[in-house]
Parts: C-alpha cells; structure tokens; sequence
C-alpha cells in the first residue's frame, strides 16, 4: 500500500467514527429511549415490537350494566295523526294555495273546486225548498178544514204525509249542500277547502285547474295532512331478540343526521308477523319529534334489559376505533400483541369505557391501542 491510499483509508475511519460518536452523545442527550422497532408477521392481527415495555398493560375492571340490543330502522308518520283532505265534489282545482311538503294550520284555506255538482245540488235544495212550503200551506189549510169538518180525515192524512215528504226532501237536500261544504246562506259556484289539522302535506293528489273527486281522478283525497309532532320510528329485531322486548319499554333513539342528539321513545306494537326472508319482525317506537325527525330518516334504536350483567371496564384509549369496529391489543407472549374485536358500550366517567363483548374482566390490554396501532403501520 503506498503511503497516499493509507493516508486516504486513515481519513476515511476518522470521519466514521466521528459521525458516530456524534449521533451517541445526541441521543445521551435527549434521555429518550430509541423507536420501537415493528417486526412484521403474516398474521395481520399480530403485532411484534422489539421493546414491548413501551406499551404498557391495564386490567380490564368490572362494572354492573343492562344487557342492550340495537336495532335499526326508518322514521314514519304516525298513521292516526294522517288526515286527508277528502273532496266529494267533482271538478276542477282553482286557487291552489299550497303544495307538497308545506306546512298548514287547522282551517287554512287550501284550494277552489268549481264543480257541477255544486250547482246541482243547490238547484236541488232550492226545489226542495219550494215544495216544502207549498206542502206545508196545504197541510195547514186541510187543518182549517179538518177542524171545521170541510174534509174527511183521509185527505188530512194525504196532506200530511205529503208534507212529511217534502220535509225529508229539504233536509236530504240541506245536508247534501253540508257534505259539499257550501253555505247555502251564500251560495257561489265554487266550494273552498281547508285544512283539517295542523300539520305537514306529505302526499298531494291535485294540481292548479287539475280534475279531482272520485269520479274524474279516481280519488277522493285531494291532501295528506300529518301532524309531525309524534311520530314512529319502524325497526326490524330478529326473532331470537323480540322475547327481550316488551311493550311500553324505552328505547333510545339516533339520527345519523344528529349523531350528538339522543332522543327517548317507547314501544307501542311488536308486529306479529315476521319476515320470512330474514327473520325479523317490525318493532313500532313512539316518539316526540323536537323538530330535526324527517320522514324517512334512519334512525338506530337501543333497548335496555331490566336485569344487569356484568361487564369489562377499560381506559377509552385502549379502545382502536378501525373501519367501524373496536379492537383492543392483548399480549401474546413474549414481544407480541394480538389485535382483538370487541364491542364497544356506553362510556362511563373518567374517560372508561364497558365493553359488551370481546374479553373478560381482570384480562390485560394495552393501556393505549392508537400508539401500538400507529407503530405497527410504520
């Protein structure tokens, strides 16, 4: 070797260990250990660490708690708060003042129906009328002449039986122009409509000079009028969960439109049919509606048992909330953890958490699943 190569090989190894002398004395002087170091497996819920103590272990405590059972479901009209707007009159729509999806108050004028039946029936009232007061007339003179023997009683018995008649005809006629909602002190060509409730249109079977009445629509119901303010949250339970129901339990209502609200109903009808194609039956809730409740709207449904089981306890942070499901880490001896599916319940103060399923109180976790979890996708 001449002297230049053993000068440059000389240099080479100082530098070496500089850098690394460097690099030890930056580490002694931050006190912090070094990164765990991931070692992959081919089981995708073991995690291998090379420093397992960095990821501390709790046991799991115990708390009493009713057993829950959730069900999912849709929000409905409660069907006897549905009032349609019947019209018996055929004709044609004039003046629509409101559409679908508006809401309306108790005898808010709704619409117009210029009909031909309307017409006739008044023409019918006004004959009705007429012959009423000639039969009455008449009866009144066969009195007179009743009680000065000018006629046998036969034709006073004529004469009132035909006044009788003209008297149900006139009432027949009345309440006919009633059914049709004309006011025969002021009769018009066209019958109004109003609502009967407060509520929301939710179905609407006319338009503006549109037909409507049975017989050119084919319906009677102009409107659908739903008082909104209590409405049925519809669930579907499986048949091995229903014996856990019972009538007038509480149930605890989510909106996935209102994650943070948590609204409280109670049942009023298990269906007795259930679903052949998957066995569930459809569970009725009764519930107040604050305002935010759209029909339609999917809503998830917990009930609560009457008798208390006993449950796991766990620091939330031990909880991995991944791909909507919770895990926790358990240890699998030496420097392995094993991921394991669990199934979260209500929270509890001090930031714990019950879970319903997945291990048993007293087993160990690791105290903080993200920290593991966030080591392991390094």
């Amino acid at each position: 070797m001449t002297r230049k190569s053993f000068y440059i090989t000389f240099v080479c190894l100082a530098l070496f260990t500089l850098e690394t002398a460097c690099k030890k004395d930056a580490s002694s002087a931050d006190g912090a250990p070094p990164p765990a170091v991931v070692v992959p497996t081919g089981d995708m819920s073991l995690v291998t660490v090379d420093k397992p103590e960095q990821f501390p272990l709790v046991a799991a405590e115990s708390a009493d708690a009713p057993t829950e059972l959730n069900a999912t479901g849709s929000i409905f009209p409660d069907i006897n708060r549905e009032i349609p707007v019947i019209t018996l009159a055929n004709g044609r729509v004039v003046n629509l003042k409101t559409r679908l999806d508006d809401y309306v108050k108790k005898g808010q004028f709704l619409f117009s129906i210029e009909s031909p039946d309307i017409s006739n029936a008044f023409n019918v009232y006004l004959k009705a009328s007429n012959d009423e007061n000639v039969a009455n007339l008449a009866f009144a003179r066969a009195q007179e002449l009743l009680d000065h023997g000018a006629i046998s009683k036969a034709m006073w018995e004529q004469a009132e039986n035909t006044e009788k008649d003209a008297k149900s005809d006139l009432n027949a006629a009345d309440e006919q122009l009633k059914i049709y909602g004309v006011d025969k002190s002021h009769p018009k060509p066209e019958v109004d409509v109003y609502a009967p409730i407060s509520g929301v249109i939710v179905a609407q079977n006319v338009a503006n000079s549109g037909a409507t009445g049975v017989g050119l629509s084919g319906s009677a119901t102009a409107f659908t009028v739903a008082d909104l303010t209590t409405v049925w949250a519809i669930c579907d339970v499986y048949e091995s969960d229903i014996a856990k129901l019972s009538l007038g339990q509480e149930a605890k209502i989510k909106v996935n439109a209102y994650p943070d609200k948590q609204l409280t109903g109670h049942i009023s009808d298990i269906g007795p049919v259930l679903d052949p194609s998957i066995r569930t039956a459809k569970v009725r809730i009764e519930l107040p509606n604050p305002g935010i409740l759209k029909l339609g709207m999917f809503v998830t449904a917990t009930f609560q048992s009457k008798t208390k089981n006993t449950y796991p306890v766990v620091p939330a942070n031990a909880v991995l909330h991944l791909h909507d499901r919770d895990w926790v880490f358990v240890s699998a001896g030496g420097k392995q953890f094993k991921r394991i599916e669990v199934t979260g319940g209500k929270m509890l103060p001090d930031n714990r958490q019950i879970l319903l399923s997945g291990i048993a109180p007293g087993q160990q976790v690791v105290s903080n699943a993200l920290l593991l979890e966030s080591a392991g996708s390094q």
